[in-house]
């Protein structure tokens, strides 16, 4: 077998759910608003890692660090990251750059008297919408979200602005790695191909997004292995099943099946798309 599935990890949140929906199951009575669930990868160096986010309050206001200003803190990497939206109440949003560019003197007053909150983008969301978030971007998700993020693997967050709740801000580490500036979207996503769309071709990894029905071995680099995310329906993966919900990673060559009207995610490393991959372009 070439490919594992990942296993689970729940985080609370004060901003989590306790109804988190088909795949995950309801949190249990009496246990605190689950926020996120990890794919824990069980290799020190992997590079990316995928989470499903589920919201019922904004998150702070906040930002990562890149890979040069996270080594000086002594962590391997920084964090560029992506969120796919699954699901959206009405009016949901997130707040993704500043309106204007900010000075950082501009920034630390803003965070600190809470007109932050009024100075970054917030963005109209839906189901299907995809974000790249890249290192010093200031951003923010908000409330009555279901999405799916991969990022960079680590967990470094600084906090510029929590709404007044009791959590720790780290306003010098973070305005120093910020860029306040207007968010500017990258041009994609673009086809390549009937049935293999790029949704982001980043600094830091590249996210597909695979239509089936497909089947058939797929060439996997052991170099830049292949996180597998079935968004809708399911397949098999070296003959293991797998559906929404799951996490799957491949390091060598794995033969894919993917259902009629299945989508499925395939995150990888590297700012490259990579040529050769099952469905050709």
């Amino acid at each position: 077998m070439t490919a594992t599935r990942l296993e689970t990890h729940r985080v609370d949140k004060v901003w989590g759910r306790y109804h988190l929906g088909p795949g995950f199951g309801d949190v249990a009575p009496g246990g605190a608003p689950v926020g996120e669930i990890w794919f824990q990868d069980d290799r020190d160096d992997a590079e990316l890692l995928v989470k499903y986010l589920f919201t019922s309050e904004k998150l702070s206001i906040q930002v990562h660090p890149d890979d040069e200003a996270a080594r000086t803190h002594g962590y391997p990497r920084g964090k560029d990251e992506a969120w796919l939206i699954l699901d959206a109440d009405p009016g949901a949003t997130i707040a993704i750059g500043t309106r204007e560019v900010m000075t950082a003197d501009e920034l630390r007053a803003a965070a600190l008297d809470g007109t932050i909150e009024d100075l970054v983008d917030w963005k109209a969301v839906k189901a299907g919408d995809v974000f790249y978030s890249p290192a010093g971007t200031i951003h923010a998700i908000g409330a009555g979200l279901t999405l799916i993020e991969v990022q960079q693997n680590i967990d470094l967050t600084y906090r510029l602005y929590d709404y007044g709740r009791p959590r720790e801000l780290h306003l010098d580490d973070g305005i120093a790695v910020s860029k306040p500036v207007p968010y500017v979207a990258p041009t994609v996503p673009r086809a390549l191909g009937d049935r293999r769309t790029i949704l982001v071709e980043g600094a830091k990894f590249v996210l597909e997004h695979w239509r089936g029905p497909l089947s058939g071995p797929v060439a996997v680099d052991p170099a830049r292995p292949l996180w597998l995310i079935p968004v809708i329906g399911g397949g098999t993966l070296d003959g293991a099943r797998f559906t929404a919900g799951e996490v799957w990673r491949a390091d060598t060559h794995a033969l894919l099946t993917l259902d009629d009207g299945a989508g499925l995610l395939i995150a990888y490393p590297g700012k490259s798309i990579i040529d050769g991959l099952f469905p050709p372009r």
